[in-house]
């Protein structure tokens, strides 16, 4: 089976595929496209090839296995005849991958939808997904019901159109009550699951306000103004605050047990697609949040 991927944001063409394929190596891609696996608009091209919004690129599923739609529960939002938004749980992964093809979003979406009523434009393990979060991060998270919003909202997100807060308690305490971090992302050489700050990555910036400071916490809001994978974790750990329990980043070792890293994607808003409308939406903080705020606040 084919796998046809439309893109949506510039870059090298073995980075934009390793970024859509988080568990296929960047390595791997580069052999598909040298021996000519890989076709954009047609044509064979280098690694090194810069691809650029909405070239179509092409190559032979390497996730073959079909993915199931499941009767999962989803907490629906916003929804309209468009997109819907849906506030996805911690522990639960966005989409599949070569290792896991059940209990994720994609597999529930596919039964609250049906396939062809979720975008194709990022694959097929990837319906309907124009942004992802993290497995451990919950929160609010927008999907297309068809290509046309895809692009749409894609646009959005490129542009900059679209607000992204965020809601994390860290390790230590900020002395300002506001910042930016501006440090480019780029993947982490000697440990390829994670990202880290890279010259010449991707150009990254995350602003931040305190909330609350405990003896040896700050509870953050967090302004997502690009989207890069695992942006706030590494941007938090890298200026010495890993948000609490997020063990690939250093946040590990705190007595509160949560999920994994305490951080939620609380707050959207955007113009709906093709009326201009704003929509904003936002959640009161989630059950891992609630618990450490009380842990912290009674000690």
């Amino acid at each position: 089976m084919k796998e046809v991927l439309i893109v949506t944001e510039e870059g090298r063409l073995d980075n934009y595929l390793s970024d859509m394929f988080e568990n296929i190596s960047r390595s791997h891609f580069q052999k598909l496209i040298k021996s000519g696996k890989v076709l954009v608009n047609g044509k064979e091209q280098k690694p090194s090839y810069t691809v650029q919004i909405k070239d179509k690129i092409e190559f032979e599923d390497i996730e073959e296995t079909e993915i199931l739609p499941q009767n999962i529960p989803l907490d629906v939002i916003y929804e309209d005849e468009n997109m819907l938004v849906v506030n996805k749980p911690s522990n639960m992964l966005t989409h599949p991958t070569a290792n896991e093809k059940e209990n994720t979003l994609v597999n529930a979406l596919l039964y609250y939808c049906g396939e062809n009523n979720l975008s194709n434009i990022n694959g097929n393990y990837r319906r309907g997904i124009v942004h992802r979060l993290d497995r451990n991060t919950s929160g609010l998270l927008m999907v297309a019901k068809n290509n046309k919003t895809h692009q749409y909202l894609a646009n959005l997100i490129r542009n900059r159109l679209i607000t992204k807060k965020y809601l994390a308690i860290v390790k230590g305490v900020l002395k300002d009550d506001f910042g930016l971090i501006d440090k480019p992302i780029g993947r982490n050489v000697k440990h390829p699951e994670k990202m880290a700050i890279v010259e010449g990555g991707k150009d990254s910036i995350t602003e931040f306000r305190v909330i609350e400071r405990f003896k040896d916490c700050t509870y953050l809001e967090l302004n997502l103004k690009t989207g890069r994978t695992h942006q706030i974790r590494v941007h938090l750990s890298s200026i010495g605050h890993p948000i609490m329990n997020d063990s690939l980043y250093g946040g590990g070792g705190f007595k509160i047990k949560t999920q994994e890293q305490v951080l939620q994607s609380y707050k959207l808003e955007f113009a709906k697609p093709f009326d201009g409308d704003i929509i904003t939406l936002c959640l009161e903080p989630d059950e891992d949040i609630k618990k450490a705020l009380r842990f912290l606040r009674a000690n």
